[in-house]
């Protein structure tokens, strides 16, 4: 049925994270008009780092001259978590979501994120568990995907990065969310091989599959970063 809730999906290549933020808040716009919809976006950023409302600089241990020069610029964001080191390899899924529809309250929406990652685990076969000392996701004691959000009138903004397959090494310089252990991927954990691209539907069909929607309205770009118009198709979404 045509009007049943529709979830505006934006498959994104590499966006600046500055340009994200303009994005979300204007999609985080449009949802607060419109409660019954919903949109996420699901992209990569440039290498760099970003500091939530639990983060701190002690959990950066490279120096400002070292981040010039690895080309890692620092960017203090109204989100919740801590740090997080953006990577290629990684993919980051925003959710922008009407919690009042969705009858959840923050906490229980960070609670869905973290599920929603290890339901996506487990189609690897992998055993995700959720980080007992901030919202995340583990594999065998590493943790491979960063939860953080925000919420503003009610909608959100942020999600998750999840790591599918980073240069793990980098990520000895930067503690996330102020955790000292290694940090591992989907694709270290795994046995198969891993497509980016195939993680990034996956996680557009858990979204809209988690949050009851019926319909995906998919879309690679969007006119607020791109003068052409989008483009998308129309696809079910399944359990």
């Amino acid at each position: 049925m045509t009007d049943r809730p529709a979830l505006h999906a934006y498959l994104l290549g590499r966006v600046e994270f500055d340009a994200l933020l303009a994005l979300q808040r204007r999609l985080a716009y449009d949802v607060g008009g419109d409660r019954d919809g919903g949109a996420v976006v699901v992209c990569d950023h440039p290498s760099g780092i970003t500091v939530g409302r639990e983060g701190s600089r002690a959990h950066i241990r490279p120096e400002p001259e070292e981040l010039t020069a690895r080309g890692w610029p620092v960017r203090w964001v109204a989100r919740g978590g801590g740090v997080l080191l953006h990577l290629p390899g990684q993919v980051a899924c925003y959710p922008v979501l009407p919690l009042d529809r969705l009858n959840l309250t923050p906490a229980a929406y960070l609670v869905e994120l973290q599920l929603l990652v290890i339901d996506l685990l487990a189609e690897y076969e992998l055993r995700g568990v959720p980080d007992p000392l901030a919202p995340g996701v583990r594999v065998n004691g590493r943790r491979v995907a960063h939860v953080a959000a925000a919420v503003r009138g009610g909608v959100t903004a942020f999600g998750l990065v999840l790591n599918v397959d980073p240069d793990l090494e980098p990520f000895r310089a930067v503690h996330c969310d102020g955790d000292p252990l290694p940090m591992t991927s989907l694709q270290r954990e795994s046995t198969a091989r891993v497509r980016v691209a195939a993680v990034r539907q996956r996680l557009v069909e858990a979204v809209a599959a988690r949050f009851g929607f019926a319909r995906v309205s998919l879309f690679h770009t969007h006119p607020g970063l791109a003068p052409r118009p989008a483009t998308h198709a129309s696809a079910s979404a399944t359990r």
